[in-house]
C-alpha cells in the first residue's frame, strides 16, 4: 500500500476549487429554501399583505397613498426581510453542518456569503419584483419607480449583509428570534433613511442619484466587513 502523502495541488488550482465550493454552497442553500421555504414564502407574503392593508386603514385618499408610499414599501421590506433571518444560521448550527462548513477549504466569510447570496435570491429579489405593482397600487407616480427599483436593489442586499452579523450574534441564544429585530434594526435606519429618500427626491424632480450612491457606499462597507463579523460570531457559537 502507498504510504506517501498526497501532492500538493498547485496554487493555480485553489481559486476554481474555491469558486466551485462558493457555488455549491450557495445552490445548496438556494434549493433547500426553496424545498422547505416557509420562511422565504412568509416573507413575501408578509410583504404583499401588509403593503395592502395601508389601503383599507387609511382609507382611499389617492393623494395621502402617493405621498406616504415610498416610506410604506420601504418599512414593510425592512420588516419582512427580518422574518427569515432567524433561521439564516440556524439549522446548520443544529445539524452540524456549520461546523463542517467552517473546516472546509472556502473561508468562512466566504461561507456565509454564499449563504447571503442564497437568502437574498429566495428573499430580498422577490420584494424587489413585487414592489413596482405594489407601488402603482398605492398610486405612487410612475416617475419614481427606477429609483424605487435601484433603492432596493441596492439596499435589501444591506439589510441581508447587515442581518446575517446578528443572526450569527444570537446563534445558540435562548429566544434569539426576539432578540434579533433588537439588535439590527437600529443598524438599518440609514439604509431606511436613504432608500426612502431616493425616491421622495426622484418623485419631487430631483436628482435620486446621492441617495443612491450612499446606499451603493452603505453596500460595499457592508460586504466588506458583515461577512467577516457574521464568520466571527458563527465561530464564536461553535466553541
Amino acid at each position: 500500500m502507498n504510504s506517501e502523502p498526497a501532492p500538493i495541488e498547485p496554487t493555480s488550482n485553489l481559486a476554481p476549487s474555491a469558486t466551485r465550493i462558493f457555488i455549491a454552497v450557495l445552490t445548496r442553500d438556494l434549493r433547500l429554501i426553496l424545498r422547505h421555504g416557509s420562511e422565504a414564502a412568509t416573507a413575501i407574503a408578509f410583504f404583499l399583505l401588509a403593503t395592502l392593508l395601508f389601503p383599507f386603514g387609511l382609507g382611499p385618499e389617492p393623494d395621502l397613498l402617493a405621498r406616504i408610499a415610498a416610506g410604506i414599501l420601504w418599512v414593510v421590506a425592512l420588516l419582512a426581510s427580518l422574518i427569515a433571518l432567524d433561521r439564516l444560521f440556524a439549522e446548520d448550527f443544529q445539524d452540524g453542518s456549520l461546523e463542517q462548513l467552517a473546516l472546509a477549504p472556502l473561508p468562512l466569510p466566504l461561507v456565509v456569503l454564499a449563504k447571503l447570496g442564497a437568502h437574498w435570491l429566495a428573499t430580498g429579489l422577490p420584494l424587489v419584483i413585487l414592489a413596482p405593482p405594489l407601488a402603482l397600487i398605492l398610486h405612487m407616480d410612475p416617475a419614481g419607480l427606477p429609483a424605487l427599483v435601484g433603492s432596493l436593489l441596492l439596499g435589501t442586499p444591506c439589510l441581508s449583509l447587515v442581518g446575517a452579523v446578528g443572526a450569527a450574534l444570537v446563534l445558540g441564544a435562548r429566544r434569539g428570534a426576539l432578540l434579533l429585530p433588537l439588535l439590527i434594526l437600529p443598524l438599518y435606519i440609514p439604509v431606511l433613511i436613504f432608500g426612502a429618500a431616493a425616491i421622495d427626491a426622484s418623485l419631487a424632480g430631483l436628482s435620486a442619484a446621492p441617495h443612491l450612491q450612499l446606499l451603493g457606499a452603505i453596500l460595499l462597507i457592508s460586504m466588506g466587513v458583515g461577512p467577516f463579523a457574521a464568520a466571527a460570531a458563527a465561530k464564536q457559537s461553535l466553541v
